[in-house]
């Protein structure tokens, strides 16, 4: 008879996180469900592990992310006392901010080339959300001096960021899940190369690694449209890791700023707050005014998710006032991720009302940011606005107005390959369920356009 050796390191964990065998259990489950995989774990299985068994599948992964969670630093299943496949590695690829961002792209490319689904199913990480305000190391300094390679100039930053337009307006007509390999492929054969080659002066360096940051925002922004939380936050991390080398004032406080909003709609709030203060505090008084207005609402919103009513409602004020303070100054580049500041800020500002439960308030915005963006170009997002709007208008009681709303959203949704596009009408059809019932022609005909939506994405 074999006789198990008991997991100290498990145990000493879970003491230290203050989780009961059975609040642990739930946890484990509920991040593997972030992960799209159903497990029954309980009580029992945790005294197993913690005697010595070792847990089957991907359950190390999920253990670990719960504990990390909990506990607030990066831990591995061999912290945990557990063995460490492959993929469990994988799972701190891109989730620390070393010496070259490079260095932890190169790997999270060749997986999602590979179809590897164990980084795309990987969970959202609290604890590496956190990491960017402990990064202050001045990583700028270390690539002032040229690197190998021939000598690269603004035309090439030029050709860059024309490409990454590109692929842009590509995600933003057509979805998140239309040339994504192809962006990853360029990243990795073009744009890599250029980050490592000399310049022609220091400006050139920054526009260029700048550059590179905004790309891998956009992989990030198509990881999160795909519904992968995890890998989404690995490209935002190593984002942030490019702007901050690039040295330009405004950028890394800009990728703070979307980490702060994945956090929000994660229902994870920890470090948001931090997040986007910290993102405002560096970009003020070194962007434009529309550019500041983008930074001051996502710190409205996360006052609001604090409690913080009054304070949020001026922020975003003060976001809305910025918008006509200076109008033709131009905006950054990096700053263009989702088109015209103003519909941002809207969308935004829409959020912050949703939050204090000023549905009204809400829906009126949400309707103007669907006005501000040219709707040939910005399809999916101007269809998410109009849904989040016709949400609104359904908690207040306006189910005909509701309804004009959706349809309006689904006429955006013709050719996006989308999966919030897809979430936002299943969700609509289950919001509407109770109503079907009643009769009204409108909702009956809005379910139905549903139904066939979905049968044909």
């Amino acid at each position: 008879m074999t006789t198990r050796t008991p997991n100290h390191q498990l145990r000493a964990l879970v003491a230290e996180s203050g989780l009961t065998y059975k609040a642990l259990a739930k946890a484990v489950c509920a991040v593997a469900a972030e992960c799209g995989t159903h497990l029954r774990t309980n009580k029992s299985n945790i005294e197993h592990w913690i005697s010595g068994s070792a847990p089957r599948g991907d359950t190390p992964r999920f253990l670990t992310v719960v504990l990390s969670r909990r506990l607030g630093r990066l831990l591995t299943p061999a912290d945990l006392g557990l063995p460490c496949t492959a993929e469990a590695e994988s799972d701190t690829i891109g989730l620390s901010l070393g010496v070259d961002p490079l260095d932890a792209l190169l790997p999270m490319w060749r997986y999602e080339l590979d179809r590897r689904r164990f980084l795309t199913a990987s969970a959202y990480s609290v604890a590496a959300a956190a990491l960017p305000l402990q990064h202050v190391q001045d990583i700028a300094a270390r690539t002032a001096a040229a690197r190998t390679g021939h000598t690269v100039g603004m035309a090439e930053v030029a050709a860059v960021r024309d490409m990454i337009n590109a692929f842009s307006e590509m995600d933003e007509r057509h979805g998140g899940q239309h040339g994504r390999s192809a962006l990853v492929t360029y990243l990795r054969d073009d744009v890599a190369p250029l980050c490592r080659a000399r310049f022609h002066t220091d400006e050139v360096r920054q526009q260029m690694l700048s550059a590179a940051s905004r790309g891998v925002h956009l992989l990030g922004w198509k990881s999160y449209d795909a519904g992968q939380q995890g890998l989404a936050q690995r490209y935002y991390l190593q984002s942030y890791a490019l702007a901050t080398e690039s040295g330009l004032r405004g950028h890394d406080g800009f990728v703070m700023r979307t980490m702060a909003m994945q956090g929000l709609k994660l229902h994870r709030p920890e470090h948001c707050l931090g997040l986007a203060e910290t993102g405002l505090d560096r970009a003020k008084g070194h962007v434009d005014a529309q550019t500041e207005a983008l930074f001051r609402v996502v710190h409205a919103h996360t006052l609001a998710k604090s409690g913080k009513h009054r304070a949020a409602l001026a922020a975003a004020e003060h976001a809305r006032a910025l918008l006509t303070g200076a109008p033709g100054d131009e905006v950054p580049f990096w700053a263009l991720a989702w088109g015209p500041p103003a519909a941002s800020v809207y969308s935004r500002t829409a959020k912050v009302y949703e939050t204090i439960g000023d549905h009204r308030a809400a829906a009126e915005h949400y309707a103007l940011a669907a006005t501000a963006r040219p709707a040939d170009t910005y399809a999916r997002i101007v269809a998410l606005d109009l849904v989040a709007g016709a949400e609104m208008h359904l908690k207040r009681g306006s189910v005909e107005q509701a309804c004009a709303t959706w349809h309006r959203a689904i006429d955006h949704m013709d050719g996006v390959r989308s999966v919030r596009t897809r979430k936002a009408v299943s969700r609509m059809r289950g919001d509407l369920a109770r109503f079907r019932a009643r009769g009204l022609r409108c909702v009956a005909e809005l379910d139905e356009r549903g139904r066939g939506f979905l049968a044909g994405v």
